[in-house]
């Protein structure tokens, strides 16, 4: 049983090795009478070089993303008798396979010749029939099959069911952490046309795996506020193939890290989970149940059982992975693993290469067609969705800690991403990126609200206090095209069934919050602060011995006032003065308004008091004055755009 293939590299190696292969592969997969019965299915996997191919990798952004793997990469199919194909043989580089659910096609990203794109290609099993698919969008990477899409028609007007497949690709915008591309879900046809983008998260999202249901999970990189850290987290999340009905599916469970999930025939979404990854992102195995993914996690490999990577579904519940050793000092092999019981077995292994991205092959039933009202037609620009909420007070915080009336408005802001054309740093300030407002309305007594807002654009929804102060934040939204989509509260479980009430909401048409981008109002520092503080505070604090000095001397990008208002406070939740993208616990506002504004949900809820600044008389900031303080950091503490690498100051907090 502890045999395994080495060093196969060729069809007639790889005969040489056939009967334990053979045994390994129908054993393990299908159990000993179905290999007697049916000989086995046989895998297709990537194999990636050890050397040449890996030496040098690196992760992105601070061991968050894995490195852009895949030069000089093989597509192989190992068949059940021990045989082995390359199927790529007229690729520089071939990986991301993706099984059709026939089993007799497969999907993969490859590049002719070193200097090409990745792009999506289609190929039969035995490496016959290559087409190419996407053409002319840059890097195109892990496709899949999606389910049949029944587009809505107008009256008199037929919808017939199509076919589309998912990739990832890059949006042409930096990510929020500003060290590379953001990468986002596409879709198109099976003959390329009709690409329409499917997620909208201004950080990357990645892994698209497609569920029973005709749902996608995937890995999204979450960094609209800093309350993770610096770098964030990434989670899996849940969207219809038409890019409607975002939903968190494994939100504040297991580790910061969680990526290339897969659905097992049982019902459990496995994955791989780290809280640092290494260049090809392996870490240990954890999962969900789709019955109520968000309160059903379970880990189910230790940090001592191996480094995991790329798991996919075998019949009858368990999965292939890829596995090698905790100290990443061997190659990857291919197992079998039991995620209810624990049990690894091995598979395959050629030391010689990385084994990874293995896939049975196996025809499996086809998920759920989805209905959707999205036109294929790419012109967007105009076009609105709808979004709404029963109830804001409906929460996961404690019941007295958001009592009825205390959220007064909401808050609309759009986010706005830097071209990946940009030089941008990896960290500095301001930390986050730029926002716009869309408008504020009032929540309803019962607290609920319903708006319309331009579709395909990043949304982030700010309910406020009697002061302004955002109480809660949402991360990156949107609406699709004609989209009318909702939410039952405020970070509430979204497991549990709502009060069936009509709110008085949508008893009214929706309000609109659909300006033109250039009359999209933002906050910045020159503009809106710096002139509150040369008129109300510069007087006691522009001497060298004030506690934060405030001068308009220039430095770089900034002046100093920005800077020292910016600078960090070491390892505590919030800057030493701002807190960006939360005003109500920042010391700043704290001083502005006399007293502590966190909320008991707050780390900094239980800092001291201070004194009010400036105090009472002619230099007392006014209502408009201090509501700007507010919005200005509540909307990421910018300056007027995001700085060159170059002008970041040292003392600045990471972002």
């Amino acid at each position: 049983m502890a045999a395994m293939v080495h060093g196969a590299t060729s069809s007639d190696k790889m005969g040489e090795k056939l009967p334990i292969l053979h045994f390994l592969v129908c054993l393990f997969l299908f159990g000993a009478s179905d290999c007697m019965a049916s000989g086995g299915p046989s895998m297709v996997l990537t194999q990636l070089p050890t050397g040449a191919g890996t030496d040098g990798l690196e992760p992105v952004a601070d061991g968050m993303l894995r490195a852009d793997y895949g030069a000089g990469a093989r597509l192989v199919r190992v068949a059940p008798g021990g045989t082995m194909d390359v199927l790529s043989e007229n690729f520089y580089s071939a990986c991301d396979p993706a099984l059709s659910f026939d089993g007799t096609r497969l999907l993969f990203a490859g590049k002719r010749v070193a200097g090409d794109d990745w792009n999506i290609y289609e190929m039969a099993l035995d490496g016959s029939s290559v087409r190419q698919i996407t053409q002319g969008l840059g890097d195109c990477r892990s496709p899949g099959y999606q389910s049949s899409l029944y587009t809505l028609k107008p009256v008199g007007v037929p919808s017939v069911p199509e076919y589309h497949l998912t990739f990832v690709a890059g949006t042409g915008m930096r990510n929020e952490y500003g060290d590379s591309e953001a990468r986002s879900l596409f879709s198109c046809k099976l003959d390329g046309s009709t690409v329409r983008q499917l997620t909208y998260n201004l950080s990357d999202d990645f892994d698209p795996c497609i569920l029973r249901d005709g749902r996608l999970v995937f890995a999204s990189w979450q960094r609209s506020r800093l309350s993770h850290g610096p770098a964030g987290y990434i989670g899996l999340f849940g969207l219809n193939i038409d890019g409607s009905d975002y939903a968190a599916l494994t939100t504040g469970q297991g580790r910061r890290i969680q990526q290339m999930p897969c659905v097992t025939a049982r019902g459990l979404v496995v994955f791989v989970e780290a809280d640092t990854v290494g260049w090809d992102g392996a870490g240990s195995l954890g999962s969900v149940t789709l019955r109520r993914p968000l309160h059903s996690y379970r880990p189910l490999t230790g940090a001592d059982e191996g480094l995991f990577h790329s798991p996919s579904p075998l019949p009858g519940g368990r999965i292939l992975v890829s596995r090698r050793s905790a100290d990443g000092g061997d190659s990857y092999g291919v197992y079998a693993f039991d995620p209810d019981g624990g049990r690894l077995e091995p598979v395959f292994d050629d030391p010689q290469w990385h084994d990874i991205q293995a896939q049975a092959v196996y025809a499996r039933p086809e998920p759920d067609g989805r209905a959707s009202a999205v036109p294929e037609d790419a012109d967007t620009s105009a076009r609105t969705g709808k979004f709404y909420c029963l109830n804001v007070y409906t929460s996961d915080l404690q019941p007295a800690w958001l009592t009825a009336g205390s959220i007064k408005r909401l808050r609309v802001l759009e986010g706005v991403g830097s071209p990946s054309t940009s030089e941008v740093g990896s960290a500095g300030i301001p930390p986050l990126v730029q926002r716009r407002i869309l408008g504020e309305i009032p929540i309803e007594k019962d607290g609920s609200f319903n708006i319309e807002i331009p579709a395909n654009t990043p949304i982030e929804l700010q309910t406020l206090d009697a002061d302004g102060m955002a109480l809660r934040s949402c991360g990156w939204i949107w609406t699709k095209d004609y989209a009318r989509q909702g939410c039952i509260g405020c970070h509430e479980d979204p497991e549990l069934t709502p009060e069936n009430v009509m709110v008085d909401a949508v008893k009214r048409p929706s309000t609109k919050l659909t300006l033109a981008p250039a009359k999209r109002r933002t906050v910045d520092f020159p503009r809106d602060v710096m002139p509150i503080v040369k008129g109300k505070c510069m007087r006691c604090h522009a001497g060298a011995q004030a506690p934060v000095r405030f001068t308009e001397e220039p430095s770089g990008t900034f002046n100093r006032t920005y800077e020292n208002l910016l600078a960090s406070a070491g390892d505590t939740p919030t800057g030493k003065y701002v807190d960006p993208g939360q005003a109500r616990t920042s010391p700043l506002i704290w001083r502005l308004y006399g007293r502590n504004t966190s909320r008991p949900w707050d780390e900094a809820n239980g800092a001291a008091t201070p004194g009010k600044m400036p105090p009472e008389g002619a230099s007392a900031l006014t209502d408009d004055e201090k509501r700007t303080f507010v919005e200005w950091i509540d909307m990421g503490a910018l300056w007027d755009g995001i700085p060159a690498a170059e002008a970041l100051p040292k003392d600045s907090d990471g972002g």
